[in-house]
């Protein structure tokens, strides 16, 4: 069942499940949905597979490692996901600031809406905030639909630029891509301690030196993390009224500023007397790591995400540091210059700059 925040709501919407009155799928819907799953039995038996962060296994498919859940989240989006003009999606790698963003797009989207003494991200975990198609699209037996949704739709997706359908992609649509990168080194770091939680303990622990090999060969899930982070680069210097590319460092540096930049990119621009009242600010506060971790919700007592009928994250789980440059504790010096060194011939020529670390 699907759970998240619908605008002019205080709390998460629980979509209707399948056992609900009138909520039995027709026989064309089971057809058609049975259908895809052969569709993905066969994909995933004809796939190069590569050991999982988190799953026993990963698949690369189209040049991207997945775990069989994002295949077939990727299908269903393909065959059933229909885009509206004004829809806004969030794009990320894993563990590049999706919980911080969530929480920024929702507040700001939403800012008309809701007080900031009483807001419902103090009672909701940020990725309640909304829909993660990746998975949601198939939460809600055979299919999510997501009509109720007020316009601007937001969305959240991990899937590189190139797996989109054209309907999302191609420079004729009209939807918008907020894209956030960092630091290769930090998302490592985060993304090992974040899988090590979620690896099923009846799976050997995957230990830090194996995360490491595997990342430098662009094997981890929605990977490699370098092409995921040159499609929207790329893409976003050929659209940059379609596509939005953020970096999580500069919005740590200066939140202020990237916000104003944000909410103008959503069409949804800041007014003088917003700013001159302190929206910008009360926004940042509101989104900040500290704000969001220390809140109950978010803590022993907070609740959970549901991603998979077998994957349920505890809010949580998705706080650990929220710092830059975390990976100096846990990279030694030749560790950081291959990282550096892949990242330096994997941009070369694009223009993009990320996450190099000159030593004197």
């Amino acid at each position: 069942m699907s759970t998240y925040l619908v605008p002019g709501q205080n709390a998460c919407c629980h979509l209707t499940s399948i056992d609900a009155e009138n909520q039995i799928p027709t026989e064309e819907e089971l057809q058609a949905y049975n259908k895809l799953h052969e569709k993905l039995d066969d994909l995933l038996a004809t796939l190069p597979k590569q050991k999982g962060w988190r799953s026993p296994n990963i698949f690369l498919h189209k040049g991207f490692w997945l775990t069989p859940q994002a295949i077939k989240g990727l299908l269903m989006i393909d065959d059933y996901f229909h885009p509206q003009s004004t829809d806004i999606f969030l794009a990320t790698f894993m563990k590049c600031g999706t919980t911080w963003f969530k929480a920024l797009m929702f507040a700001t989207t939403n800012r008309h809406r809701y007080n900031f003494s009483d807001h419902p991200l103090h009672r909701n975990g940020p990725q309640c905030a909304f829909p993660f198609l990746d998975s949601h699209i198939f939460l809600d037996y055979p299919v999510t639909k997501f009509d109720h949704l007020p316009s601007p739709r937001l969305f959240a997706t991990h899937f590189a630029h190139s797996l989109l359908p054209t309907s999302l992609s191609s420079p004729s649509s009209t939807c918008k891509f907020v894209y956030v990168c960092r630091d290769p080194k930090d998302v490592l770091i985060s993304k090992w301690h974040f899988m090590s939680k979620l690896r099923s303990k009846e799976l050997t622990p995957i230990s830090f030196n194996e995360t490491y090999e595997l990342f430098c060969n662009g094997v981890s899930e929605y990977g490699p993390f370098w092409d995921h982070v040159l499609g929207y680069w790329k893409a976003s210097q050929e659209s940059p009224e379609k596509i939005l590319f953020l970096k999580y460092e500069d919005m740590k540096r200066e939140p202020s500023v990237e916000l104003k930049k944000l909410a103008a990119f959503m069409g949804m621009p800041f007014t003088v007397e917003e700013e001159k009242g302190g929206v910008v600010g009360e926004i940042v506060k509101l989104c900040s790591f500290e704000t969001l971790s220390n809140l109950e919700v978010n803590n022993d007592g907070g609740g959970a995400q549901k991603f998979t009928a077998q994957l349920v994250v505890e809010n949580r789980d998705f706080f650990r540091k929220g710092k830059v440059g975390d990976w100096e504790n846990h990279l030694t010096e030749e560790m950081r210059e291959r990282i550096d060194s892949i990242t330096e011939t994997k941009l070369k020529g694009s223009g993009l700059s990320l996450g190099l670390t000159k030593r004197i």
